[in-house]
């Protein structure tokens, strides 16, 4: 077996062109640690990742990968090192200034307004239906209507807009948060975990609608489910003990001695 040879920890391509590539990337991760009593939840993490790249970040459990999204959407600060999005440095703002800069976080639980139907809860994610005054001056309109209807269909529930979310099945459920993400048009979208409790054939679905969607989004994916892997992945980080172990396609991350012996197994 060969050990695949790409770049690792920096997570950036070294070519010639390496200026360029910087320039087009949405995201910037410096160095990054998070560190709990000691323990280094995150250590010295270093990535990027480009404008409309869908990027899958896969590793053991503890390796530090729902830590690395719970900085990138501001509810953990971390020790040391930065968070650059388009330019603007993340680990300084609010979680809500996070999402107003243009990043939304999908946990790996759905978190949806059950006693709402799917309109409603995509009615309440709109920005101008957010808040109390947004609330009282929302109006249903045509140009809601229709924006709620595209998003809808995009997540298969174009049918199920009078439903209550609370009797959605639990891939549905996914499938809606998913939604509610997507009509707020993040530039910058993160996954942990979208497929989990699905069933093979709504995975079958999600990835056809985040292969949909990724020509106009940068996506970073958390994943466990190595078939869904294989069905969204272009680029693949493994993390381990809370760095990046490597970087590069599918073949060159299974064909890694060290991801096999930490991660894939034999």
């Amino acid at each position: 077996m060969t050990t695949a040879t790409f770049s690792q920890h920096r997570d950036i391509p070294l070519t010639s062109g390496r200026a360029k590539t910087m320039e087009a990337n949405i995201l910037e991760i410096d160095r990054l640690t998070v560190a709990f009593d000691g323990f280094k939840a995150l250590n010295d993490l270093s990535l990027s990742i480009a404008q409309n790249e869908l990027r899958v970040i896969i590793g053991p459990n503890g390796a530090g990968k729902t830590t690395f999204l719970d900085v990138l959407c501001g509810k953990t600060r971390p020790s040391s090192g930065q968070v650059i999005f388009k330019g603007q440095e993340l680990t300084r703002l609010a979680e809500h200034q996070i999402v107003h800069a243009g990043v939304a976080r999908k946990f790996q639980t759905p978190s949806t307004y059950e006693d709402l139907t799917v309109l409603e809860n995509f009615e309440i994610s709109l920005p101008q239906g957010r808040g109390v005054f947004g609330s009282l001056l929302f109006r249903r309109n045509k140009e809601v209507m229709d924006r709620v209807m595209v998003i809808a269909t995009q997540v298969f529930l174009q049918d199920a807009l009078h439903t209550k979310a609370g009797v959605l099945s639990h891939g549905q459920k996914q499938w809606l948060e998913i939604g509610m993400l997507l009509i707020q048009d993040p530039e910058l979208l993160l996954l942990d975990e979208p497929v989990a409790g699905m069933s093979p054939r709504e995975r079958e679905q999600t990835a056809e609608l985040l292969m949909a969607i990724a020509p106009g989004k940068s996506i970073v994916v958390i994943e466990h489910d190595m078939e869904f892997v294989k069905r969204i992945a272009r680029t693949v980080t493994v993390m381990h003990q809370g760095t990046v172990l490597c970087s590069g396609s599918l073949a060159e991350v299974q064909n890694n001695t060290r991801v096999i012996e930490v991660y894939l197994g034999a």
